[in-house]
């Protein structure tokens, strides 16, 4: 126990001077440095808690998970902005207009601006504000069109907001995040025992994106796994929080083919895919009938920036290596359809995780995002069904995200995924592999 402390120790330091150091994205080199680092130490210290006692495994991997999360609260956000959107967001609907209506620059919205998130002077000469027409700045990336936000995202700012004390700016975000992500832990501890979820607790992604960056992603990852959790027993309530999970960021919707797992007719998938469309609607009928605008905003446009609907940039890169670019974006959807089908076909009911893992990592080495907060998803499923060479991928979003290296990141992952897939199955899938 006294080896696992000691790592735990030095992941917290690490990561404290990841977060804390000067230049982040200004000095790619030296801060993917850092993040090797706090890897390489979360990957010892989560070997080490096999030495643990039982007993004394999971109070460990909480209090771990708090000490190692609360590193990201030691600095402003660090490598994004988009928890300014947040703020932004939550602001503009407590003052009862829909977010969906106007972009931040908007003249309707001129009387919420303040000196924190619209700004002016020599800060404006500082990396990642965006320069405003008429002088100033903002702290709000694209702050010239529509919120993005699906609508269990856009409550959650409301209610960050309500129980924010005046002039708290960031750090409101920045405990929801925290207290997330130890909710998730929690839950992760329950369902699958602490030393499968120490792979999510000591993470570091976890530090940097949910709780430093703050990303929205820590709260479909939380109802997400609750989903998976409770839909073993209760289809129709897994469902539904499945659904909320999809409400709150759209990604978590390639978990419906491990939520089908053993499904063989239409008709025994519904008690999963109704109440999943349900939550999917009460959720955003309130802002539909609140709202003037459109309600997936600036979503279609967002999508086309970094290139999902035509490949171009890094995205679908090591498909693109295989295909001229023009096939990548087929090809994509048919690997990702049949690898769907297959999961519904062929996966355990028992262990839905199992199918949502790999049909999420798939997805991810498909299309080869270049944001590394939207592999927390994939970090928790990895702690609940323990296959940890998918961790590899969810590194690779990382450093797809700080430098240029981001398909060979990518390629080096498949190939340990592909190499952690062969010693399982000439193994036979032997409990010593599942960890």
């Amino acid at each position: 126990m006294r080896l696992t402390v000691a790592l735990l120790t030095a992941l917290a330091a690490a990561l404290a001077v990841a977060v804390t150091r000067a230049g982040q994205l200004a000095d790619p080199a030296g801060l993917i440095g850092w993040y090797a680092v706090c890897w390489a130490l979360f990957a010892a210290a989560a070997w080490s808690l096999g030495r643990v006692p039982a007993h004394r495994a999971a109070a460990l991997v909480v209090a771990g998970g708090l000490v190692v999360g609360a590193t990201g609260l030691l600095e402003v956000p660090r490598t994004s902005t988009d928890s300014y959107r947040y703020a932004w967001d939550g602001r503009v609907q407590a003052a009862g207009i829909s977010p969906y209506d106007h972009p931040p620059v908007s003249s309707e919205l001129a009387a919420l601006r303040d000196d924190w998130l619209f700004t002016d002077g020599p800060i404006c000469d500082t990396a990642y504000l965006s320069w405003l027409w008429g002088g100033g700045c903002t702290r709000i990336n694209r702050p010239w069109v529509h919120t993005i936000y699906p609508p269990v995202s856009e409550a959650y700012f409301l209610a960050v907001h309500a129980l924010s004390p005046p002039g708290s700016r960031h750090k409101p975000l920045q405990v929801a995040g925290l207290l997330l992500a130890l909710g998730t832990t929690a839950l992760l501890v329950r369902v699958t025992g602490a030393r499968r979820a120490c792979l999510w607790a000591w993470c570091p992604a976890v530090p940097v994106e949910a709780v430093n960056n703050a990303h929205a992603d820590v709260l479909s990852v939380f109802l997400a796994v609750a989903a998976l959790a409770v839909l073993v027993r209760r289809r129709a309530a897994g469902g539904a929080l499945l659904g909320a999970a999809v409400a709150a960021k759209f990604f978590p919707a390639v978990l419906l083919p491990g939520a089908l797992s053993g499904v063989r007719r239409p008709r025994d998938a519904m008690p999963v895919l109704l109440p999943a469309l349900a939550a999917v609607v009460v959720a955003y009928l309130p802002y539909v009938l609140a709202s003037e605008a459109s309600v997936f905003g600036y979503l279609g446009g967002y999508a086309t920036e970094e290139g999902y609907s035509g490949g171009s940039g890094d995205r679908y890169g090591l498909v693109r290596l295989l295909v001229p670019d023009a096939w990548a974006l087929p090809v994509v959807a048919l690997a990702t359809a049949a690898v769907g089908a297959y999961t519904i076909w062929n996966g355990d009911p028992a262990r839905p995780w199992q199918g949502g893992l790999t049909v999420t990592g798939a997805a991810f080495l498909l299309l080869t995002p270049g944001y590394s907060w939207y592999a927390l998803l994939l970090v928790a499923l990895v702690a609940l069904d323990g296959r940890w060479e998918w961790l590899g991928v969810a590194a690779a979003g990382a450093v797809a995200y700080v430098t240029d290296l981001g398909i060979a990141a990518y390629l080096t992952a498949a190939l340990g995924v592909g190499a952690g897939w062969l010693v399982r199955t000439s193994a036979r899938t032997s409990p010593a592999w599942a960890y």
